[in-house]
């Protein structure tokens, strides 16, 4: 069985608190179906948890400019979580940046050429504030066709492709080492200076700065609410989900997790496929309805 196949489990509701008062919910494979579509039932599950009074935080590795998919979905605050927690957004503005923790520009070329001698034949993107940008070699990205194509070295320079400009992600591909050998050989070879983890099915590595991830910049805006990770409800798949998925006192593996998710969390949901978010958060309401009889 290969870590994207769905798995079949019986939901264990045990571990859901009492009150929580934020969701935090990855995206792709998680709340999205392979389709990328929000099915209507989780439209209806996080409409009703908002008017619950629970906070629902969208928490991904994508950049704001791809959150269309979920962006009429987002009720009071307007905020996520974007590029594995070097962007807060606010959707309810189009994407504009309210916090940014970039990855400074001298540490991405000191990855860049530390993954090229421990791995031949990786190629680099750079995901700057503005868009993504790619060397050569690197698999092209259909959505965005205004990038330039260029040396991870040339597009990391302060001149090209903006000065100032803030670096959110640097993603590294590797066209025959296996998803996970990859990231075991990149943290190794450069984690004491980077954020490193992955979220694609391919060898595809994404690098946020060091200390950056989704669970860190989920805790400064849970700090900034008073909001505790007890009081926190998260949901995941993939490996770039594992630090939030401890840090948050309750978490959901989905039923197609990979096996480092599911080790991570502290309960299971089923698929994305079978709207394994939404049948918590019915679940976590019913709960709450009950406990207030």
């Amino acid at each position: 069985m290969s870590e994207n196949d769905p798995v079949t489990t019986d939901i264990d509701p045990r571990p859901l608190p009492a009150v929580p008062r934020l969701i935090a919910t990855d995206l792709d494979g998680t709340l999205l179906r392979d389709d990328k579509s929000v099915s209507e039932r989780t439209i209806a599950a996080l409409a009703a948890a908002e008017e619950a009074g629970i906070e629902v935080f969208f928490v991904t590795g994508r950049p704001a400019r791809w959150m269309d998919v979920v962006s009429d979905h987002v009720h009071g605050h307007g905020l996520a979580i974007c590029g594995n927690g070097a962007a807060v957004v606010d959707l309810h503005s189009g994407g504009t940046l309210v916090r940014v923790r970039d990855l400074p520009r001298p540490v991405a070329l000191d990855v860049v050429h530390t993954l090229r001698a421990a791995a031949p034949g990786t190629s680099f993107a750079v995901e700057l504030s503005t868009g993504i940008h790619y060397e050569p070699a690197y698999p092209p990205f259909h959505l965005d066709p205004g990038a330039t194509v260029a040396s991870a070295e040339k597009l990391l320079h302060e001149a090209l492709p903006g000065e100032g400009v803030p670096v959110l992600k640097l993603l590294a591909h590797h066209a025959d080492l296996t998803p996970d050998g990859f990231l075991a050989l990149a943290r190794t070879a450069a984690g004491d200076r980077a954020s490193i983890t992955r979220s694609s099915p391919t060898a595809l590595l994404e690098i946020s700065g060091h200390g950056v991830s989704k669970a860190s910049t989920l805790a400064l805006c849970c700090a900034e609410r008073g909001i505790s990770s007890d009081e926190v409800v998260a949901f995941g798949d993939m490996p770039n989900d594992v630090e939030m998925l401890t840090w948050a006192g309750t978490s959901y593996a989905m039923g197609n997790a990979h096996p480092d998710v599911v080790a991570a969390a502290s309960g299971r949901t089923v698929a994305n496929n079978e709207d394994g978010v939404a049948v918590i958060i019915e679940e976590l309401l019913t709960r709450r309805a009950a406990s207030r009889r």
